[in-house]
């Protein structure tokens, strides 16, 4: 069954799963190339960093920000352009 990641209800399951373990997320970047990357929003994953900026971003519900553990940093991709999810447990 394909998971359809830009609803709510697919929203939610992600970031469940991207809040108790690594995930690898395979998904097409805005350029049209695919990037394979090893991601996760677990606490004791996420390296602290200092807060660069006071500016406020605006939340939007198709696009998530997610610690990249390869290259320890933050990340984003669309929601609408994954092409697969896998978690390691």
């Amino acid at each position: 069954m394909e998971q359809a990641f830009n609803t709510k209800q697919g929203r939610d399951w992600l970031k469940g799963l991207l809040s108790n373990s690594v995930v690898t997320v395979t998904f097409t970047k805005t350029d049209g190339t695919e990037r394979v990357m090893n991601c996760t929003l677990k606490q004791e994953e996420i390296v602290a960093s200092e807060k660069k900026t006071d500016r406020t971003k605006v939340v939007n519900e198709e696009v998530i920000n997610v610690w990249d553990v390869d290259k320890g940093g933050w990340r984003s991709f669309r929601l609408d352009s994954i092409k697969q999810v896998q978690a390691s447990i």
